[in-house]
């Protein structure tokens, strides 16, 4: 690389750079940077912490202690131009301000009273407003807020004054997300009116915003021969450092040192237990007092010398005895063999794949991804990604390449979730305070005239927001009416799909390629669910160690969830069956109140809404914290952008339009090779017809009614379903009759009641995935079975595990066809129990 000096506009030097590569000059642009292998690399990051160049150039002290002089002797006016004309060039092109770390910043951002540089230079030589405009209030901190949103229960100042009682009337009580009328038995409530658990009073971990869940605690003090934990609970002295976690945040166990641990070369442990320095072995002093340390016969005897002492690799002579060793990526099996080290087995051996071989061991990346020289680790192909996050009353986002900073949505009241359509360059949020979901196209969504209004009624309290890219619905929690429910994109078509044993749902994310979705609760029993995103097959899949879930998201490419815990301070995942748990930050000061995560690269990104900002580490090491954006107003959900955060796939809805379906058609779990691509959904208050595509009014299940006359057809008696034999039994009133046929009825139903007896003790079932076979032992033509399928279902294309009007009759004595099988509902509220209704479309029928 060569150096140039050039002269700025004050006629002092300044440095410029080319290099040569393979004999030939080669100058980088104005705005780049020279590596000193040849390397051309954007000058914004140049001395930004983190090596770009391949030989590091970029970092070097030497390039970084010249950068910094520049910046120290060149910040006059007229210098300043000249510099950012060359070094800075992306900042001004956008119309960008450029703060004094070299950082890029939407000019919205510029004096309104934030430090959003994280250097203070955007809120330098501001003069404070003296008036606001004419449909603004102004704060006491001389902030301007629309005044609409005065007196409106909730605070939209920083000190809160425009809902303050000298404006506003009544106790100032600012609005909270947990604020309600009245807590539960089970609950706290703090002094703001917020709801936490009562478990969490005074357990040392401010829990309400007011931390009033810990103000009057009782001081707690252990005795003398007593552990204290860390929430200030006591245990006995014993239990520290016993390798057992008796503490609830196991500070029992942190700390602890084996100090009579005897292991390693340069330790020896006599046969008394006693422990001794090896090189006082075989030395003709008697160290260890049972005089273990000088065997006469063992030492100066090498014993590798003898069939290399029956190791397999490395024989390693001591001055007593002799141990085995295994070269690079072996590992001792027994105490002589060596074996191959499955170093795929250390999730953090690789960014995504990771090919085991004997004695080493392979990483590659899927596709989209390639592998970075430098850092051998998986970087997207493609454009750069970059964060999209709330704030409140906006949405803002960081290119995570350039670290630009910019607004996307302005003006929102209470913006907590969001999602992202990537290919349609679509951004989709909930307002909790207006109750409504929004889409906008990313470009257009800072004009309000552009921001559409999905879902605008029946919503009480949205907090968790996902998109199917695929088939396009929208999936979203509330906690006001505790459900998770489904819409068509534009709305027009939504449905309830759980709304059953559901506590405080927070989070929810997709996985239409395989038709899962997951969310979080965390309620009276904190826990992560998964289900179908039709709503079938519902199953726990975290529920241990789990206080308050509150973000999710999915590693598309690992196959992973992630959560926070803001109540345990940590963030965690586990495989997508639930298996595989790991810890990958846990640190109550550096994960204060974590509220939403996102997952990209080998990156973790999340908001933190007692430290008001967005953090991103190492997802592999939990290492390499850094602030992304800080001093926000209230951040909730964030995601992040980029192609292969969505990768498409095929839609799989047949030729005819929406699969079919008449109303909602959604993606179905595929649980086997043969489980249905999609299944047709009703909106509330509508079952499937028979076609099990289009929509009938619902009916309510009315009571059984059975004539006297019916207990004569037995089998249509013996064959109601499960779900109907608890169904209330409904007799017409008796007619004045004869005594004697009174009596020959009663003889009847006595003699049908031991004849059902009989029958139902000589029945026996066997159940199968595909089809359901039913067998019945006895004797006579009439126990003649018959196992088949419908022409409906033998001429069908498709074998769906969901039948398609499934058609089960069984003729009476008189006639009379028994009531259908009835067709599960799709969605049910209903956890499966796990078993599918994987069939083909049976047909039981019975003659007599």
């Amino acid at each position: 690389m060569c150096h140039t000096f050039l002269k700025d506009l004050e006629g002092r030097s300044y440095e410029s750079n080319y290099s040569v590569a393979g004999g030939v000059m080669k100058t980088c642009a104005p705005a780049e940077f020279a590596c000193l292998n040849g390397q051309c690399v954007p000058g914004r990051w140049r001395c930004d912490g983190e090596p770009e160049c391949p030989d590091g150039s970029d970092e070097a002290e030497e390039t970084c202690s010249k950068w910094s002089y520049l910046k120290r002797h060149f910040m006059s006016d007229r210098v300043l131009f000249f510099i950012v004309a060359e070094h800075f060039a992306f900042c001004i092109q956008s119309g960008e301000f450029m703060c004094a770390n070299r950082k890029c910043l939407a000019t919205v951002y510029v004096c309104d009273g934030d430090d959003d540089c994280g250097d203070g230079s955007d809120e330098l030589k501001c003069s404070s407003p003296l008036t606001c405009g004419p449909n603004h209030l102004r704060c006491n901190t001389s902030e301007c807020v629309p005044l609409m949103w005065s007196c409106d229960g909730d605070p939209d100042c920083s000190d809160s004054s425009d809902e303050g009682p000298e404006r506003c009337g009544g106790d100032g009580v600012p609005y909270l997300l947990n604020r309600r009328a009245n807590c539960t038995a089970g609950e706290f409530r703090c002094a703001n009116g917020e709801c936490v658990r009562l478990t969490w009073k005074c357990d040392g971990d401010p829990d309400c915003k007011d931390k009033s869940d810990e103000s009057d605690c009782p001081l707690l003090t252990c005795r003398p021969d007593e552990f204290q934990c860390g929430d200030g609970s006591c245990i006995h002295g014993t239990k520290q450092c016993n390798k057992v976690h008796d503490c609830p945040d196991h500070s029992d166990e942190s700390g602890c040192v084996n100090a009579t641990k005897c292991e390693g070369p340069l330790k020896f442990l006599c046969k008394n237990g006693e422990c001794i320095d090896s090189s006082r072995v075989c030395d003709s002093v008697k160290d260890c007092k049972d005089r273990s340390d000088e065997p006469k016969k063992e030492c100066g005897l090498n014993e590798c010398m003898i069939n290399n002492g029956g190791c397999s690799h490395v024989c390693m002579d001591r001055p007593i005895g002799f141990e085995c060793q295994c070269p690079t990526g072996y590992q001792l099996l027994d105490k002589k063999t060596c074996g191959d080290i499955d170093e795929c087995e250390n999730p953090d051996a690789c960014s995504q794949i990771c090919i085991n071989y004997k004695g080493d061991f392979k990483c590659e990346c899927y596709e989209g991804y390639e592998m970075d020289p430098v850092t051998k680790t998986c970087k997207a192909e493609g454009k750069s990604p970059y964060l999209l996050f709330t704030n409140r009353h906006e949405i803002r986002r960081i290119d995570l390449v350039k670290r630009d900073y910019s607004q996307v949505v302005s003006t929102q009241k209470n913006a907590v979730a969001l999602d992202l359509d990537v290919a349609n360059n679509r951004v989709f949020w909930c307002d909790r305070f207006h109750r409504k979901i929004y889409s906008a196209f990313i470009h257009e969504a800072g004009d309000p005239s552009q921001q559409v209004p999905l879902v605008d009624s029946s919503l009480q309290t949205p907090v968790g927001l996902a998109l199917d890219w695929l088939q396009h619905n929208l999936y979203w929690t509330d906690s006001g009416d505790k459900s998770i429910s489904v819409a068509s994109v534009d709305g027009t078509k939504r449905r309830i799909l759980i709304n059953t044993d559901l506590s405080e749902p927070r989070a929810i994310a997709l996985d239409p390629h395989h038709g899962f979705m997951y969310w979080s609760d965390w309620g009276t029993r904190a826990k992560i669910e998964k289900a179908g995103m039709n709503g079938v097959d519902r199953q726990v899949l975290v529920a241990d160690n789990i206080e308050w879930p509150n973000g999710i998201t999915l590693d598309v490419a690992n196959r992973r969830l992630y959560w926070v815990d803001s109540k345990l301070h940590h963030i965690a995942s586990v495989d997508l069956n639930g298996a595989h748990r790991r810890t990958h930050i846990s640190s109550a000061e550096r994960l204060g109140h974590p509220y939403a995560l996102a997952v990209f690269e080998d990156r973790i990104y999340w908001t933190d809404r007692d430290r008001a900002a967005v953090f991103m580490a190492n997802r592999l090491t939990g290492q390499d914290i850094h602030a992304l954006a800080e001093n926000l107003n209230d951040p909730h959900d964030v995601v992040v952008f980029h192609q292969l955060r969505q990768p498409q796939g095929v839609c799989n809805l047949g030729s005819v339009a929406n699969g079919g379906c008449e109303y909602l058609c959604l993606k179905a779990p595929q649980i086997t090779e043969h489980s249905p691509k999609y299944t047709c959904a009703c909106p509330d208050g509508q079952d499937l017809g028979p076609d099990m595509r289009g929509c009938v009014p619902g009916e309510t299940q009315p009571a059984l009614s059975v004539p006297l006359h019916a207990c004569c057809a037995p089998l249509c008696a013996c064959h109601l379903m499960p779900w109907t034999r608890s169904a209330s039994l409904t007799l017409p009133p008796l007619p004045r009759v004869p005594a004697a046929v009174l009596v020959f009825g009663l003889v009847c139903a006595g003699v049908y009641l031991v004849w059902r007896n009989w029958r139902r003790n000589s029945t026996k079932s066997m159940n199968f995935d595909n089809p359901v076979y039913r067998k019945t032992t006895g004797e006579g033509e009439e126990d003649e079975i018959h196992i088949g399928r419908t022409d409906a279902m033998s001429h069908h294309a498709h074998h769906h595990p969901y039948p398609q009007g499934v058609s089960m009759g069984v003729v009476g004595a008189g006639g009379g066809t028994c009531p259908q099988f009835i067709a599960l509902p799709l969605g049910g509220s209903m956890p499966d129990p796990g078993t599918h209704w994987y069939t083909e479309q049976p047909m039981l029928s019975t003659a007599k």
